[in-house]
């Protein structure tokens, strides 16, 4: 079989290894085989390849080929465990061949050996042989314990590293990790994703509209792990980063419109493609586009739901028409029910942004904003929009030079809550700009003084702001 060809050759080419230091990654095994991996050390020395008898793959049996597994598997946990991959190879070159249903740590251990084999090897054609053996121990792991995509995003993150050029291995063993993967899909093996399918659309080999896919993809698993607080939050944001980088070279508005027009043209009131074609538009600033307003609206006509109420909100928004876009983002919020509909904390925020600055409701924006500020407590955003709602009210709220200095401490009250949430650099300088701003407006020590409110006293902020807060001085 040129499966144990290519492993023999692999193992033969370890002739001559000195002892070493080497570090892999190993795993730990619940007994259903789930895994949860981490980091280890080995020490292996003197690895020699012994000439093992090849019988078809079985799984522990009777007879004598069962006690044969048996002792093999005992002495393979026992060399790993004790990080000796001297010991390690020869069972485990048994259990591969002649017991590969014995434990999935077959495949998980030894691909973390033959990495540190491949890390340390410095001859082209050995290097090579191993990696070889590397790939052919993910395709067996998958034909015997399953877990497809999982196993074939470590064999994309593996062939990615050892062999970087080989584009259309990556590009095609990370479709199908992703397609099985979907939403748990890792954030390397979609930058990975990405990078190979650009690669391949400036080839010629696969076509821009493609390339277009991918990336909807990709934000859609992105955003949906950013919306979830995921573990990795921070590398999917750098990811998110990374693939925008290769994209805006595809995503001017006028590509997208030359890509998705004549599909418009053919199939109008398809709704995959108007959910395609709005979503593409909108994240990449084309709402502007008559394409992005005719798909928009047959979108909502065909199949009204919480985006497309949303998106109908936009299109408004962009026409400066703000009720009828305030109608419209109530409605997507009224649509979106137990996760299922558009970003909450994001169409509070614009709600609370278009009856600020454009209709001048005020009471209502802060409770938009408010709604925004339950769904996200560490995001301090929703609080400098109600502290510039508080600023711009200063001086119809108040009718003495106290009055209105209280509503500039309630604003200013607002900047540093928001400060203090968030961790956001940007979110922070801009409260602090508004804060020293905003704080030029406060009354000197005499003015505090000559009202009895020294001393960092309490003091009503009166209108509809309605908020107690601390007198303080013009620093």
């Amino acid at each position: 079989m040129k499966k144990d060809f290519v492993l023999t050759l692999a193992l033969l080419l370890l002739l001559g290894t000195t002892s070493c230091q080497v570090k892999a990654r190993s795993t730990t095994l619940s007994t259903d085989a789930s895994v949860v991996e981490t980091e280890i050390s080995f020490e292996e020395s003197n690895l020699e390849p012994a000439r093992v008898k090849q019988t078809q793959p079985r799984s522990f049996g009777t007879g004598q080929d069962s006690v044969i597994c048996v002792k093999n598997l005992s002495l393979f946990s026992e060399s790993i465990r004790h990080r000796n991959f001297s010991m390690s190879l020869d069972p485990w070159r048994w259990l591969f061949f002649n017991c590969p249903l014995a434990s999935p740590n077959i495949y998980i251990m030894g691909a973390s050996m033959f990495r540190s084999f491949i890390d340390r090897e410095t001859v082209a054609q050995r290097r090579e042989a191993l990696i070889d053996t590397l790939m052919m121990i993910h395709n067996q792991r998958i034909k015997y314990f399953g877990h497809e995509g999982l196993v074939l995003e470590r064999k994309t993150l593996d062939l990615f590293a050892y062999r970087p050029l080989a584009t259309r291995d990556h590009f095609e063993i990370s479709e199908r990790a992703i397609k099985l993967q979907d939403k748990a899909s890792l954030h390397e093996v979609i930058r990975i994703n990405f990078l190979s399918g650009k690669t391949l659309v400036e080839a010629g080999v696969l076509q821009p509209e493609r390339l277009v896919e991918m990336y909807d993809r990709a934000s859609s698993i992105i955003e949906f792990n950013l919306a979830n607080n995921h573990r990795d939050s921070v590398a999917f944001r750098n990811t998110k980063d990374q693939i925008q980088t290769m994209f805006d070279p595809f995503a001017s508005c006028e590509n997208l419109v030359r890509i998705y027009q004549p599909r418009f043209d053919a199939t109008p009131r398809d709704p995959q493609l108007l959910e395609r074609i709005t979503t593409m538009l909108d994240r990449s600033g084309c709402t502007n586009e008559n394409l992005f307003y005719l798909a928009t609206k047959n979108l909502h006509q065909i199949k009204p739901n919480a985006q497309s109420a949303f998106l109908m909100g936009r299109l408004y928004s962009n026409q400066e028409n703000y009720q009828m876009a305030l109608q419209y983002f109530e409605h997507a919020v009224a649509l979106s029910q137990n996760g299922n509909g558009v970003d909450l904390f994001t169409t509070h925020m614009i709600i609370a942004d278009i009856l600020f600055r454009n209709l001048n409701r005020l009471p209502q924006a802060r409770n938009s904003a408010l709604a925004a500020a339950e769904l996200r407590h560490n995001d301090g955003r929703p609080h400098i929009l109600i502290g510039q709602m508080y600023a711009m009210s200063a001086k119809t709220c108040g009718t003495d030079e106290i009055s209105i200095a209280a509503v500039y401490w309630a604003a200013v009250d607002r900047f540093i809550r928001a400060r203090n949430i968030d961790s956001d650099p940007q979110v922070v300088e801009t409260a602090n700009k508004l804060i020293s701003s905003i704080s030029q407006h406060f009354p000197n020590n005499e003015t505090l003084f000559f009202h009895g409110l020294d001393g960092g006293k309490t003091v009503r902020a009166g209108c509809w702001i309605n908020e107690v807060t601390v007198a303080r001085p013009r620093p």
